[in-house]
């Protein structure tokens, strides 16, 4: 599977951001798999900003766009929006098909109500229902952001059938942040044995290094400050014989509990 990362800072203007993504998207080429930040559509903005009020439905003119994307490249494109509802907002991926139909959709599970700042104040969690999706013969598991700092849904979406996980966030920048961001993508690919990509916005207030880790940790790709897209060869066979070399997933007992 052919992957590529897209890094961008997106802005509280819903219209300039899908500017923003058509030029980003036109640019790529032959791939399988596009993956864009969490907030694509609309940036999160101040903490008094009302994202009830930007907030669109899963066929809204954010979908379009992608879903038209995704017929030119006859790829798969999963990028963050938040999801109108009849109260607070979803903050949700979209995962749009090669035929430009949306396959499903990932609500956040865990909100970011740490360092200060209080997501659930403006959108509401997703079910905790773990997401997967078929690309190129790959099954690839979805989070979202501070979803990466609980490993417990990597290993229900390993459980899944997950071979990689998808990561798009908007990780906020700030005291060892970016030390954070880059070890824990790098140990969710270790400990569960599955390629890991997360894409990030970039910007003075994000963290940026959207970055894809092997199935042993390794980086093998990483974007710096705002140079992207990245692209990225995943491979099935990678991951099994990690698992054969290491196969602590099959030596677990504590789920024997």
């Amino acid at each position: 599977m052919r992957a590529t990362l897209v890094q961008l800072a997106s802005s509280t203007d819903s219209a300039a951001n899908r500017e923003l993504v058509d030029e980003s998207l036109a640019a790529i080429g032959d791939v399988d798999l596009v993956v864009l930040p969490e907030a694509t559509m609309h940036d999160f903005g101040s903490i008094n900003h009302d994202l009830a009020a930007i907030a669109e439905p899963l066929d809204g003119p954010f979908f379009q766009l992608l879903a038209n994307h995704a017929r030119r490249l006859q790829a798969t494109i999963v990028a963050g929006m938040f999801e109108q509802t009849d109260g607070l907002p979803f903050n949700t991926l979209l995962v749009v098909g090669p035929d430009g139909s949306l396959v499903t959709t990932y609500r956040k599970i865990h909100l970011y109500d740490s360092f200060g700042y209080r997501e659930s104040a403006r959108l509401q969690a997703g079910p905790i229902q773990p997401t997967t999706v078929e690309v190129a013969g790959l099954t690839v598991g979805l989070m979202t952001c501070y979803d990466l700092r609980f490993p417990e849904l990597g290993r229900l979406l390993v459980d899944a059938g997950a071979e990689a996980f998808v990561v798009p966030a908007a990780w906020v920048a700030g005291e060892h942040k970016e030390l954070h961001w880059r070890t824990l993508l790098q140990a969710r690919a270790i400990e569960n044995s599955v390629w890991v990509l997360g894409a990030g916005q970039d910007g003075k207030r994000y963290t940026g290094h959207s970055l894809v880790s092997s199935p042993w940790g390794t980086i093998v790709d990483e974007a710096i400050g705002g140079n992207g897209p990245i692209t990225v060869d995943l491979s099935g066979e990678d991951v099994r014989h990690s698992r054969e070399v290491n196969p602590s997933l099959a030596n677990r007992r504590i789920w024997e509990l």
